[in-house]
């Protein structure tokens, strides 16, 4: 039975998260119902990073196997189905055993911080317009990097069999948005992320930046393995995943 990859984008902020759930609106939700009006079909997908509610992605990726044959113009087909907020940006026949979540080497998050007020960034950026020390910030970002038990920046209730994550790239630095507008960013990049991980950093090193805590005490944070010592303070609307990596060559 063929498998196929589809990419996908969407604005998160009407969402209940990525994945679907019961009595609740999700992207994943949103593309089976667009996949039945188009194919008169039902069909499960297997998503390759499951984003909390009000995240956005610039990058992400479901699979799917399915024997009958596809529209001609199904991307274009599906596209006019979907809502404004969610786009497919692709499809590809792959091997049987690939797996989109599975498979995807890293993932990479943004979290985008706006200081001056700006009525064009409210629904994707988190307004934050205090006195920040950037320098001890970056400090920080650095520290992250050595430690891969990530404990403390978990969300409780959450259905993992380990808290350990790589980090490969964990920096703070700035980016231009629309109008010129320069706005803070936290990137990191990761083989995998733990449920509420991208937001607890982000708002844990911000406490940083206020000096409202230590470089010393950002490490007792982490090696303390306890998540009611990390602030998770920051909205979802700042977040986005940017993208999802896989092999070189896997999807040629």
């Amino acid at each position: 039975m063929p498998r196929y990859f589809i990419e996908v984008s969407y604005n998160g902020r009407k969402y209940s998260g990525f994945q679907a759930q019961h009595n609740a609106n999700t992207v994943q939700a949103e593309i089976e119902k667009a996949f039945g009006i188009l194919q008169k079909d039902t069909l499960v997908l297997t998503p390759s990073s499951r984003t909390d509610a009000g995240v956005h992605a610039i990058q992400n990726f479901f699979h799917f196997d399915y024997e009958m044959e596809l529209h001609s113009q199904f991307v274009y087909k599906m596209n006019a189905i979907l809502p404004g907020d969610i786009v497919i940006r692709g499809m590809k026949v792959m091997k049987a055993e690939a797996h989109s979540r599975f498979d995807a080497v890293s993932r990479e998050y943004k979290y985008f911080i706006y200081r001056d007020k700006d009525p064009f960034l409210g629904d994707r950026a988190f307004y934050f317009p205090y006195k920040l020390d950037i320098d001890k910030m970056m400090e920080a970002a650095v520290i992250v990097k050595e430690y891969e038990d990530f404990t403390s920046f978990s969300k409780r209730n959450t259905q993992v069999k380990t808290f350990r994550c790589k980090v490969i790239e964990s920096e703070w630095g700035w980016e231009e948005k629309m109008g010129g507008r320069r706005v803070l960013v936290y990137r990191v990049k990761a083989n995998r992320f733990l449920r509420g991980m991208v937001r607890a950093l982000t708002a844990t090193m911000l406490k940083i930046g206020r000096g409202k805590m230590s470089l010393e005490e950002f490490r007792g944070v982490i090696e303390a393995k306890d998540c009611t010592r990390a602030s998770f303070s920051v909205p979802a609307h700042g977040l986005f995943l940017v993208e999802v990596e896989y092999p070189e060559g896997y999807m040629k």
